[in-house]
């Protein structure tokens, strides 16, 4: 990715932030939005104390909380915003395992917003645990609108021989994704912009993917899926990388499905289009109850849950 010299500056700034935060042994696990919102609205959480309240929990700072060396390095980041007398951080650093991740404060409004979250742990442990057991040699592979990169970053570090390609739609995502790698040292991930597999040639021994899932009446990226009830792009997801898998080739594809009557239309689409000796396949529930919250937003009136589901499929060879 070509990047002009003022973002140049910003980003590596950004990955030197990273780097001091590391060193001073930082660490966070970020949580659903609405645990985010409860621990905030405490009457001792209006203002950060430390600086992980700054990073973490996003809360607004004194000025002379910070020391001044990293005060710059926010300033030369350019993620650095006033709330009147007081300054708040427009990143979130979050930890996953030994990787510390750069992205988007609380609380997510943009339209181009990076989220990491819950979900991005689930996600995580579903692609670990499909390595840990794959016979096969993954030598190219991709993670689809891969957001912070985690998915990219974790078959990198599996499979250092491999080329793999991080996609995704929002270029700010491209950069955390970027700042993510050579945070973590991995040299074998390369950004792309792209909607789904467009732009980036195949075919693929691994594609991932953990793509929005709700019904998003503002259309945010990181949220919206789309659809009814926020599952066309998981479908659409599953019909290009089905076209796009090598021989013994496998598709990770964890979502969210929103039960309706005790029906799980997700799963009734793929088994129609998974019929057939060219695919073995296996579907579960993750997480039977998540994002509650969300049911009582427009167009979930008859939604009686969200579930988070992970999609395997295998082409056969």
């Amino acid at each position: 990715m070509v990047l002009d010299s003022a973002q140049g500056q910003a980003d590596e700034a950004l990955l030197q932030l990273g780097k001091r935060l590391r060193a001073d042994g930082y660490r966070f696990t970020c949580v659903s939005p609405a645990t985010h919102a409860r621990n905030n609205a405490r009457d001792a959480a209006r203002q950060a104390t430390n600086v992980r309240d700054v990073f973490g929990w996003s809360r607004p700072f004194a000025p002379s909380l910070m020391p001044a060396d990293l005060l710059h390095q926010l300033e030369r980041a350019q993620v650095l915003t006033r709330c009147g007398e007081l300054m708040a951080s427009t990143v979130r650093w979050s930890s996953l395992d030994d990787l510390l991740l750069v992205h988007s404060a609380y609380p997510t409004h943009a339209s181009d917003a990076v989220f990491f979250g819950p979900d991005s742990y689930r996600f995580a442990q579903v692609i670990h645990d499909h390595l840990q057991h794959r016979l096969s040699r993954v030598e190219h592979a991709v993670d689809i609108g891969c957001g912070t990169g985690v998915g990219a970053l974790i078959i990198a570090r599996a499979a250092q021989h491999a080329q793999v390609s991080a996609v995704d739609i929002n270029p700010l995502a491209l950069r955390y994704t970027a700042i993510n790698a050579a945070l973590a040292g991995i040299n074998n991930v390369s950004v792309a912009a792209g909607d789904l597999l467009d732009g980036i040639t195949g075919p693929f021994d691994l594609i991932v993917a953990n793509p929005p899932y709700m019904l998003d009446l503002s259309a945010r990226t990181y949220r919206h899926g789309g659809g009814a009830l926020g599952e066309a792009l998981s479908l659409r997801i599953v019909e290009q990388a089905l076209e796009r898998l090598s021989a013994r080739g496998t598709l990770l594809l964890y979502t969210g499905v929103a039960i309706v009557e005790g029906r799980d239309g997700l799963l009734e689409a793929v088994r129609l289009r998974l019929a057939g000796p060219e695919w073995s396949w296996g579907y579960r529930e993750i997480d039977p109850d998540v994002f509650g919250e969300q049911l009582a937003e427009p167009g979930y009136e008859h939604v009686e849950r969200i579930a988070a589901v992970a999609l395997t499929v295998t082409r056969n060879g």
